[in-house]
């Protein structure tokens, strides 16, 4: 496929503009010599039918929700109804600016308000900010609320928080960006915290816990109440990384568990599409007594007036305004045409559809752990590599050639070849059938002619890479 600058034809443009309209005073000579490129800007020179089958193409060669399967582990990449996107394209939520006066923009001051009041209540805890932008800035927001609580009670000798070794990689790196220590804690031989190291690790250094339930191979852990409860009692707080809600919202909720602070991944589960870069909005939600550190303003309601107000002990501002406030506009729009048990029942789909792909895969793949998992269940492919020299990479890009997009390889680091699955609860069982036959007819070539599985794919537009060139000399940038 030809990029759009190799489609460009000198003095070719698809733009007529119309004659000036108004006096032309002078011809800007000064300014141009002043302030103007000292060579000319580098831009295609295309028409308008050249850059619409460039546009075309680009659309073709992309594989996404709308195209097909996208069981993509830990990612929760699910339909996403398109009823959502028209509410946040309404004029009175595009056509705003966030300087506006309060009596101005009442309906957006509305919609956070009664944003705050559901997510509060699906995730057990009492007062939310909308201002981080994605997931791991929501875990950086909620690790802030940590440390300004101890700090406020002069107790700064708590620089350590505590993170399972099955964590998603952005959390250790948050707690580092945040001024702590990561310690890592090993995961039972069953997948779930291992209480006793738990034990062993907490202490007056403790600034808290943070974790992901169910975690990151799929599993709810039974002793989540013994986790937080040992956390507790050493001082600590704890907080729930969101990432994995989609498996259990409506269903059970983190304040509940004994978390004092959650995030949210709003383009995870409550309806923006994401990858590529974003859009992305990652809200805190904190217990009372955390309350009064959030960032931003808080949206107050009095005699169905609603304002801004100030947080008693603010950490300050960690975006500017209300984060992205169009994604929260589809995620109310989510959960209220939903429902209380339209939510529940989603989380009940993702389940079933997650433990029907894994019971019908494993009569051919192993699977990392037996026991029933929730949204999202782990393979090893590390018999089949030692066996037939055949990889988790080597399965994940042979299913491109099925027109289904691979699953998370190699993830978590705690499972050898591993694959993880999340089918989510948009997908039907039609759907989940052919997604059982490509997965069988890939393990059953595996077995007949290895080395077309390690030359996979066949059929898609580009074949298998050499990833050591690519990492080693990447091409950044087009050479003009």
């Amino acid at each position: 496929m030809k990029l759009i600058f190799e489609r460009s034809v000198p003095g070719r443009r698809c733009s007529i503009l119309p004659e000036c309209d108004v006096p032309v005073i002078g011809t800007g000579e000064k300014l141009l010599s002043a302030a103007g490129r000292k060579s000319p800007l580098r831009l295609p020179q295309v028409s308008e039918n050249d850059i619409s089958r460039h546009y075309t193409a680009l659309a073709n060669a992309t594989h996404g929700v709308n195209d097909g399967s996208y069981p993509l582990g830990s990612c929760t990449m699910k339909y996403n109804p398109k009823l959502n996107d028209e509410m946040a394209s309404l004029p009175g939520f595009t056509r705003i600016h966030p300087l506006q006066p309060e009596e101005t923009v009442q309906g957006c001051l509305h919609v956070l308000h009664d944003a705050e009041r559901v997510f509060c209540e699906i995730t057990g805890m009492d007062a939310m900010t909308f201002q981080p932008a994605a997931g791991a800035h929501g875990e950086f927001t909620g690790l802030l609320l940590i440390r300004a609580y101890h700090e406020s009670r002069g107790d700064v000798k708590r620089t350590k928080i505590i993170v399972p070794d099955s964590a998603h990689g952005t959390n250790p790196a948050s707690a580092t960006m945040a001024g702590y220590q990561v310690i890592n804690i090993p995961s039972t031989k069953e997948g779930c915290v291992d209480l006793e190291a738990l034990k062993a690790a907490v202490g007056e250094d403790t600034a808290g816990l943070m974790l992901t339930n169910p975690n990151t191979v799929g599993l709810f852990d039974k002793n989540i109440l013994e986790i937080t409860r040992i956390v507790h009692e050493s001082g600590g707080l704890c907080y729930y990384d969101g990432a994995n809600l989609n498996a259990v919202m409506g269903v059970a909720r983190p304040g509940d568990m004994g978390f004092d602070t959650v995030h949210l991944n709003l383009h995870k589960t409550f309806s923006t599409p994401h990858g590529g870069g974003g859009p992305g909005s990652g809200p805190v939600g904190c217990k009372a007594f955390l309350g009064k550190f959030l960032p931003g303003k808080e949206i107050r309601e009095e005699n169905g007036v609603f304002y801004r107000a100030d947080y008693e002990k603010s950490i300050g501002m960690v975006r500017a305004f209300y984060g992205n406030f169009l994604v929260v506009v589809k995620a109310l729009c989510y959960a209220l045409t939903l429902g209380a048990e339209g939510i529940r029942d989603a989380a009940h789909m993702a389940v079933l559809n997650a433990n029907y792909l894994r019971v019908r895969l494993s009569e051919a793949y192993h699977m990392a752990y037996q026991e029933t998992c929730m949204h999202e269940f782990v393979m090893t492919l590390q018999p089949e590599k030692e066996e037939l020299q055949v990889s988790a990479m080597d399965i994940a890009k042979a299913l491109l050639d099925y027109g289904i997009h691979p699953p998370t390889m190699y993830f978590p680091l705690i499972v050898h070849e591993a694959l993880m699955v999340e089918p989510t609860e948009t997908e039907s069982p039609e759907n989940l059938e052919e997604l059982i036959s490509a997965f069988m007819e890939i393990h059953r070539k595996a077995q007949e002619d290895p080395k077309w599985i390690r030359s996979a794919p066949h059929k898609t537009e580009i074949s298998r890479l050499d990833e050591v060139q690519a990492a080693r000399n990447p091409k950044l940038h087009y050479e003009l």
